[in-house]
């Protein structure tokens, strides 16, 4: 991989992260507006941004902007089709419908922003069923039953942790063999327990509860996990790998806990970090050999990590150093000598409490907007090696192969993580002797491939194994 390929998809990526953080129902109407404004502008310097960052790299930002109609403003803040929290979710639910957990399971509770986790854990098995909260149907998914759920996992270095998520289990009499499952992995939302898509009534944004009501809609239960560390006690392990694939895996034997209805056989999904963390869980199955991963699909994933915070920096965008400091607290959960508070300048310092505690990703941006990227970061060369190593070693999914049957699904026209990145990560998977399938859509971008790409890969999910999709007619993402 060259360098200029490797750092235009690292700092594409934090771009497209800004771009989603759109929905974010957590920012305050001034920030929605200044973020669009900023947006806005960036998008006039789409094309020489990606000429820019082919020969020069990540001399430039984001190549792929939203339109305004794909943007938050003042006015959509009350639209209820948008992400809400968890203090609007009632609206969310009809009448409350019995869980199927076990009696024995404890309820699971709120504690401000976070979930209440038992201390200490009573297990550290990987899976094990920890609380649930009493179904009920969701008015979001069709009427489908939803509960939230907590669950034991384990970070990279095997400590255990309880980690949180959703189960939505479709209507009517399963088939035989119980609801196939699909692990469920999110991109982005940000570092603070009230970013957890669980506190969610769309699981953060329209375009991913529109994936997930195809997937409902064929006869898939899906588990869709928060990660480590959001909603959950402690940072979270942002783009660490191992403990986002733990977490993709682990939820599938604790929803078979809380539903006897779902089946042994499981399906991993996930889109950008979510993309990551599907092809980190393909070899955390072998966790739960009880359980059959049929196999994996991964919407432009993450890769390449380990020019990111570099190229964020010589980008010279301010709001993207949001993501750089995301980066920061991923890897201060790998090694505490780094850490956000050690390697943030002036800039950033007033900020931080926003970061890592109280805000998401459009809360975040307007707070960077003015300032001087050179402020927000002190880090010497010697320590941004340090840095751009460990990144690189514990995101990197392509460092060694993954398990079972692999869909990569990649827009061509995606400036977030271009065509060219996923195609090379393909080539790598396949010298590591991986069963890949690569499907590049034209003209569609890192959102608005997943829309179009539904119907293929519901196909493709059939193919190995899966429930065969009635009259699938392939729309447009829902980017409101």
């Amino acid at each position: 991989m060259s360098p200029a390929l490797s750092t235009q998809k690292t700092w594409n990526h934090s771009a497209h992260e800004h771009r989603t953080a759109r929905h974010s129902a957590h920012a305050h109407s001034a920030h929605a507006h200044s973020a669009h404004e900023h947006r806005t502008a960036r998008r006039r310097m789409a094309a020489v941004c990606l000429a820019a960052l082919l020969a020069l790299a990540g001399a430039c930002s984001t190549a792929e902007q939203t339109n305004s109609s794909k943007q938050s403003n003042s006015s959509e803040q009350g639209n209820p089709s948008k992400q809400s929290s968890s203090s609007e979710q009632s609206k969310d639910t009809q009448e409350p419908q019995p869980s199927s957990a076990a009696e024995s399971v404890p309820r699971l509770e709120r504690d401000g922003d976070a979930y209440r986790v038992p201390d200490p854990l009573p297990t550290q098995e990987p899976g094990r069923l920890l609380a649930v909260t009493p179904g009920r149907s969701s008015k979001t998914f069709g009427g489908v039953t939803r509960i939230e759920l907590l669950y034991v996992s384990s970070r990279y270095d095997g400590q255990p942790v309880a980690v949180s998520g959703t189960l939505l289990t479709p209507k009517g009499a399963p088939p035989e063999g119980g609801w196939p499952i699909v692990s469920w992995g999110h991109g982005t939302t940000g570092v603070a327990d009230v970013c957890a898509p669980s506190t969610t009534e769309n699981l953060y944004y329209n375009e991913y509860a529109q994936q997930v009501r195809s997937l409902l809609a064929t006869g898939y239960a899906v588990a869709a996990s928060d990660y480590i560390g959001l909603a959950t006690p402690g940072p979270h392990s942002y783009t660490v790998g191992v403990d986002l694939g733990n977490a993709m895996a682990d939820i599938v034997p604790a929803a078979r806990s809380a539903d006897p209805k779902l089946s042994t056989t499981w399906f991993a999904i996930g889109h950008s970090e979510g993309g990551q963390a599907a092809l980190f869980a393909t070899r955390s199955a072998a966790r739960h050999p009880d359980l059959h991963l049929a196999a994996t699909v991964a919407i432009a994933p993450t890769s390449s990590l380990g020019s990111a915070l570099q190229a964020i920096i010589s980008g010279g965008l301010p709001a993207d150093v949001v993501y750089g400091l995301y980066l920061l607290v991923g890897l201060s959960t790998v090694d505490p000598s780094i850490t956000v508070e050690q390697f943030s300048g002036p800039a950033a310092a007033p900020h931080l409490d926003l970061i890592t505690q109280s805000g998401c990703l459009l809360d975040a941006f307007p707070k960077f907007e003015t300032e001087n990227v050179d402020q927000v970061f002190n880090i010497s060369p010697t320590d941004m090696a340090r840095i751009s190593g460990l990144l690189a070693a514990v995101g990197n999914p392509d460092q060694e192969p993954t398990v079972g049957p692999l869909l990569l699904v990649q827009g061509e026209d995606d400036q977030d993580i271009p065509a060219g990145i996923t195609e090379l990560l393909s080539e790598h998977l396949q010298q590591l002797g991986v069963d890949v399938t690569l499907r590049v859509y034209p003209d569609l971008g890192h959102d608005t491939v997943l829309g179009p790409a539904t119907c293929e890969t519901l196909d493709w999910l059939a193919q190995h194994g899966g429930p065969t999709p009635a009259d699938c007619v392939p729309e447009p993402t829902d980017m409101s």
